[in-house]
């Protein structure tokens, strides 16, 4: 049976930066709020001519040369995205396949979500992966809220970056993919959201982080118990960069010092599905490589999911 884990992870940033400073200024929001509660220094910010399906591209093209595998031999090509190319349809997975020149056996689709896309897509991809014995697979996350951010609304202008990631799924992994736990507020649903089909966000800040706080710490715990863990156990807690003030949240809410529940977004932003692979892509460059990570996503819907992953020594 095919056991696939997660091999390597390419990851693409845009270049163009817009500044917190300059941000808090036109909000009039004071530098110690932006640094203390928000905590990006900066938002990634991407081309008006780039698509999701463009830079789910760069993110590969990053890795394309350090594959375990013969690319021909890829079976299946999955996007984690809410917003993808113009128009909608195709998917996006299609797209990316077209401009990878992907294999024609391989399958194609997109999986909608947002903050929790990455575990949720982890856990779906294992499966679909294992049932159909498939050997080696690509986990995209792409997310370019700029492309639905009102940029005069002082709630969501001043979080959302944008960037792309991808993870290569394969027998060959630096980790295991542990079990996978689940929670859906859906009367709070409404707490993110869009005003119309490709209108702009709205955000009600204070509806997310009551759920989250009243949510996230359980769902971990027991999430830590399923994988026959404990939070003493673990090396690393990556958890959903939503903002500063909300991973300092969860930090103390679950009683664990800052290098184990770290805040590493500053540079970008929330970066929504990639916010979790980006931080992970630094890790898989350490040595040696932590045993165990948690990776816990919360955000759209309002949902939350979160897994453990396991070091292997395959690679």
């Amino acid at each position: 049976m095919s056991n696939p884990g997660i091999e390597r992870i390419g990851t693409y940033l845009p270049a163009q930066r817009l500044s917190l400073a300059e941000l808090g200024e036109k909000f009039d929001a004071k530098p110690d709020f932006v640094k203390r509660k928000i905590g990006f220094t900066e938002l990634a910010r991407k081309d008006e001519t780039e698509e999701c399906s463009d830079l789910c591209v760069k993110a590969f093209e990053q890795i394309a040369d350090s594959l375990s595998f013969s690319f021909d031999e890829l079976d299946c090509l999955v996007v984690v995205t809410q917003n993808p190319d113009s128009g909608a349809i195709p998917h996006a997975a299609a797209l990316v396949h077209q401009k990878l020149n992907a294999p024609a056996s391989a399958s194609c689709f997109d999986i909608s979500l947002g903050c929790t896309g990455y575990v949720h897509g982890l856990s779906i991809l294992k499966g679909f992966m294992r049932e159909n014995a498939f050997q080696h697979g690509l986990l995209f996350t792409c997310d370019p809220y700029s492309t639905i951010i009102d940029p005069d609304d002082r709630d969501t202008a001043m979080l959302f970056g944008d960037a792309a990631t991808c993870t290569v799924l394969s027998p060959k992994s630096a980790y295991q993919l542990g079990k996978t736990d689940f929670a859906t507020e859906s009367k709070s649903a409404h707490a993110i959201q869009t005003d119309c089909w490709g209108g702009h966000l709205a955000m009600d800040g204070n509806l997310v982080f009551r759920s989250v706080s009243l949510t996230v710490p359980g769902l971990i715990k027991q999430n830590l118990a399923r994988n026959e863990t404990s939070l003493e156990e673990l090396d690393l807690c990556l958890v959903h960069q939503g903002s500063k003030f909300i991973v300092d949240t969860v930090r103390s809410l679950l009683r664990q010092p800052e290098e184990k529940v770290p805040f590493l977004a500053g540079p970008y932003g929330n970066t929504v599905s990639s916010s979790i692979p980006l931080m992970l892509k630094d890790v898989l460059q350490q040595a040696p490589l932590p045993q165990r990570i948690l990776l816990t996503g919360f955000g759209v819907g309002l949902s939350a999911a979160s897994t453990v992953i396991t070091r292997t020594d395959t690679i």
